[in-house]
């Protein structure tokens, strides 16, 4: 085992532990404000491009397309309303700690694809980066999130893949605390 893999073990189980009531919290929330369930479970395309659950608290409502949100034409229409703040906040995120102490997901790698993006599970393939195992965030999270192209967001991918380190995945946590404390890169 190596020193991401347990890392990403001890610190998902402190996470959940210390995220346990605030996930709680959320989870009422989400079931009072909209039907259907509390937990989304999403399509995702892994290592090697295998195919595994992320789970994220529901923050749209139950008749939203499965595609990315940045390919709705009017996403807000179809967001819960806790899903605007939850998303905000990046609090949906929250369960995908299950997915990283499953071994998934780890705390930093490229963003999981939704199955369906094809455009960007190839060109991540073209480029090597399917090798790796996703993450909650990663380089190109912290470089630009949901404003980025898929091109410019698959060289940050890339760039990753050549250049990661342990030292580099804690730069990119702590760019990451500080992201979502400022809110910024989220447009949905």
């Amino acid at each position: 085992m190596n020193l991401e893999r347990i890392f990403d073990i001890v610190i998902s189980i402190i996470a959940l532990v210390f995220c346990s009531f605030p996930m709680l919290l959320i989870s009422f929330f989400v079931k009072i404000s909209s039907k259907g369930p509390l937990i989304y479970w999403s399509d995702r395309v892994g290592k090697d491009n295998s195919i595994f659950r992320m789970p994220k608290f529901r923050t749209m409502r139950t008749d939203a397309p499965v595609v990315a949100t940045h390919l709705l034409i009017d996403p807000d229409r179809y967001l819960t309303r806790v899903g605007k703040f939850l998303r905000k906040t990046s609090l949906d995120e929250l369960p995908q700690l299950l997915s990283v102490l499953n071994g998934d997901m780890s705390f930093v790698g490229p963003r999981p694809a939704l199955y369906n993006q094809e455009d960007l599970i190839k060109l991540r393939t073209e480029k090597g980066v399917h090798r790796l195992v996703p993450g909650i965030t990663g380089w190109a999270q912290v470089n630009g999130r949901d404003e980025l192209p898929i091109p410019v967001k698959v060289s940050f991918d890339e760039y990753y893949l050549k250049n990661r380190s342990f030292l580099f995945d804690l730069k990119i946590i702590w760019m990451t605390f500080l992201k979502v404390i400022k809110r910024e890169g989220v447009s949905h």
